[in-house]
């Protein structure tokens, strides 16, 4: 989409200078021959200039316009996906990766497991970072809520399991015909270990 959008704008640019070019053309053709002097020259390509100036303000204020709608539109998106366990504080937006700067600011999804109706993986960090959204999780007991709100609907969640894993074992994040939602962060001070909590779907 970026890429048609940079397309748009320098065929707008190219339309502009050619608009203008023509227009110097007209002037010079449609000018008596009198006021063809070095004078007149001069004011038509200042004129020129100054209208290509406006034009391409007009364009930058336009694309400036629209990074500001892309970026609330996102912002309207992940302020509807979203993920609260009230037991331990918990109340943050959710987006799509567990790259160092998606994490750095949301809880990550998981981007080969669900969002809906399924094994929903998500991770966070728990210490040393902009957001430590996990941090507490380790806290979580069996029958604590979960709530995760997506696409417009809200789902509950019960812890079942709190434990820990290698960090080479992602058979917690595969599909296996239940309804759950996985938590991943780290362990303290053990780079090799992962705390995996699960909820199972209730309502």
């Amino acid at each position: 989409m970026l890429f048609f959008r940079n397309i748009n704008r320098t065929a707008l640019l190219i339309t502009i200078i050619i608009s203008c070019v023509i227009q110097a053309i007209i002037i010079n053709i449609n000018s008596p021959i009198e006021d063809k002097s070095y004078d007149s020259y001069f004011k038509i390509n200042y004129k020129i200039e100054e209208d290509f100036i406006q034009r391409y303000k007009q364009v930058e204020k336009v694309a400036k316009a629209q990074k500001v709608v892309n970026k609330d539109e996102k912002e309207i998106s992940n302020k509807k996906w979203r993920l609260e366990i009230e037991s331990i504080g918990l109340n943050a937006n959710i987006s799509e990766g567990t790259d160092f700067k998606t994490l750095n600011k949301y809880i990550g999804h998981f981007e080969n497991t669900k969002k809906a109706g399924g094994n929903i993986g998500l991770a966070a960090h728990n210490r040393g970072y902009k957001v430590n959204y996990f941090q507490n999780i380790k806290k979580l007991k069996s029958g604590d809520k979960i709530t995760y709100f997506y696409n417009g609907k809200k789902y509950i969640y019960k812890v079942f399991t709190n434990y820990i894993i290698l960090d080479t074992d992602w058979s917690v994040l595969e599909e296996n015909n239940k309804r759950e939602i996985t938590l991943i962060t780290c362990v303290e001070n053990e780079p090799s270990l992962r705390r995996c909590v699960k909820g199972i779907l209730v309502d």
